[in-house]
Formats: structure tokens, sequence, C-alpha cells
């Protein structure tokens, strides 16, 4: 899912950078280029899905001799990225990744089929910052951030589980006030019938 255009079949830059926020949103940056074959060339064309034009920014990228676009976003679903990257269309179908949350965790998984793309100047590379504690991944981990990089006429398989909090789940304090609330309520409604229902005081015997 994260991995957008793989362009598959030829010669080609794939650089992913991505950051998952504690409110399971993503902001990140990903790169499409192929190698430049002339000062005209403007490398893969790239249409953003037009419910995505107001999230995502697309800037022409000329770099080290590859050319082609550089997407920058932020606040974007789970599911607003995964639209991101299947707008690559066929050339996309190489990646197989998907981005979820279970509960506390966030799980990524998938993998990145190389086995068509020629070795001569590829570069395929993912590196997602999480929020939380990456509690088993495939790739390498430096302080929360794991990054992967793919080897060209390869299968690459990609794996992370991320222990953080729900961000849509009660928090302890409110759950807290919310007991609270509710027994207080209960005592309050035990005295007033207690009081209601208790026997009226014996007057005096009349003489």
């Amino acid at each position: 899912m994260l991995l957008a255009g793989l362009l598959l079949g030829g010669c080609a830059r794939v650089r992913t950078a991505l950051a998952v926020q504690p409110d399971d949103t993503v902001t990140g940056e990903i790169v499409l280029a192929t190698p430049e074959k002339g000062p005209d060339d403007r490398g893969p064309e790239f249409a953003l899905p037009p419910e995505l034009a107001s999230g995502v920014e697309s800037a022409e990228y000329r770099q080290e001799g590859y050319v082609g676009s550089v997407l920058r976003f932020a606040g974007l679903t789970f599911e607003q990225v995964g639209a991101l990257a299947a707008a690559a269309g066929p050339a996309g179908d190489g990646a197989e990744l998907t981005l979820r949350r279970v509960g506390g965790r966030v799980l990524f998984n998938g993998s990145v089929d190389l086995t068509t793309v020629s070795v001569d100047r590829a570069d395929f590379q993912l590196k997602i910052s999480f929020p939380g504690r990456v509690t088993e991944t495939n790739g390498d981990i430096d302080s929360g951030t794991v990054s992967w990089a793919f080897t060209p006429g390869e299968v690459g398989d990609v794996m992370a589980q991320v222990a953080y909090d729900d961000p849509n789940a009660p928090s302890a304090a409110n759950w807290t006030l919310g007991l609270g609330a509710v027994v207080g309520a209960s005592a309050l409604a035990v005295v007033v019938i207690a009081r209601r229902t208790r026997n009226p005081p014996l007057s005096p015997p009349v003489r």
C-alpha cells in the first residue's frame, strides 16, 4: 500500500518516507522517478485522485540523474494512503502492503515484487516512523524508525508490529471519572429512596 508506483520493467527510484502519528494519520513523502533521458524529460506521469488533491502536494523531482515527482502529504488516514498508492495504476502491481490497527497495535505487512526490475540504477527504499514501541519487525530499526532497502530481481517481504494506544478508545481517566459519576449517582439515589420510604417518627399520645 505504501510503495506507490514501483515502475516495474525498468530502472527507477522509489523512496518512501512516512511518519505515523499518534492519532492514526500519516505524514510523508514519496519520490517516483526514472533516469533522466534529456532536459525535456519529466519522468513518469502521476495523476492524483480528485479526493486527495487538497491533501497531497505534487512537485517536480530532479536529483542525481533522476527525474519525476515528489508527493508530500500530512494528515492522511491509513485508507487515504492506500488510495494514493492505488493511483499508480498498473505500475504499482508489484506492491501488496497494508497498514491497519488491531486494538492497541498497528500492523504493517506485505511484499514488494521486484523480479522484473532491472538491477541497473534501481533504488527502492521505504522508511516508516512510528509513535509507539516497535515490538517486532524484519526491517532495520533505529529509534522508532523502521527501514527496508529492496533488491531488484527479488521479492522483499516487509513486516512490523507497533504498540501504542488506540486514539479512538476511551482513556483510563475518562473511564474512571465516568465510573465515579455512576457510583455517586447510584449512592445518591439510594439515600433519596431511603429517606422517602423510612417510617415517620411516632407522635406522642394525646391525653
